[in-house]
């Protein structure tokens, strides 16, 4: 298999092979850290992230499946992003003296997510629980299996299933409150 054969040769050191699989799986990326949450500016910095640690680890890499261990890696980039964000807000909304809620600004989505029906999905999955939230990303929009969303999140197949029941119940409840809303404009 092509990946196999580049991900040997990077492993190697070989630069070119290594510059493949970014460019085979740098799209991914950048969709999986947006679908867990990260604003559209800060997506460059998240992928760059990725790939650094995936430099780094690359030699502890076995046969497993290479794009599950990559999920992986960028669900720890994106929980990663998600603490450091959250002590840089507080820094500063306690350096302004001004409300966490205030200090938050609508960022580039809008211009990514052109039609309200989009919208409204991507803002309801991301006000889902995380435990929900990317079961329902890794299942619908990367099309995984259980058991492989199983080995990204590290829980056992049995909760990925009750996972992606809830987490569709909530996404349903939250999309039918939204659409009664905007009905009523």
């Amino acid at each position: 298999m092509v990946e196999n054969d580049l991900i040997e040769r990077a492993q190697q050191g070989d630069q070119l092979a290594y510059g493949e699989l970014i460019r085979l799986h740098h799209r991914t990326v950048e969709k999986f850290a947006f679908q867990c949450g990260v604003r559209v500016q800060d997506i460059p910095d998240v992928t760059q992230e990725v790939f650094v640690k995936l430099y780094r680890f690359l030699h502890q890499f076995q046969k497993e499946r290479f794009t599950t261990w990559l999920y992986k890696i960028t669900l720890n980039a994106t929980r990663d992003y998600y603490r450091k964000e959250t002590k840089e807000v507080q820094k500063e909304a306690k350096l302004q003296g001004s409300s966490h809620e205030s200090y938050i600004m609508k960022s580039a989505e809008e211009k990514v997510l052109v039609f309200e029906e989009d919208r409204e999905l991507h803002e309801a999955i991301q006000h889902l629980d995380e435990k929900y939230r990317h079961p329902i990303i890794l299942f619908y929009f990367h099309d995984m299996s259980y058991g492989q969303i199983a080995e990204v999140l590290n829980v056992p197949m049995s909760t990925v299933k009750i996972r992606l029941m809830r987490g569709k119940g909530h996404l349903k409840n939250a999309l039918q409150i939204s659409g009664g809303e905007n009905h009523g404009r």
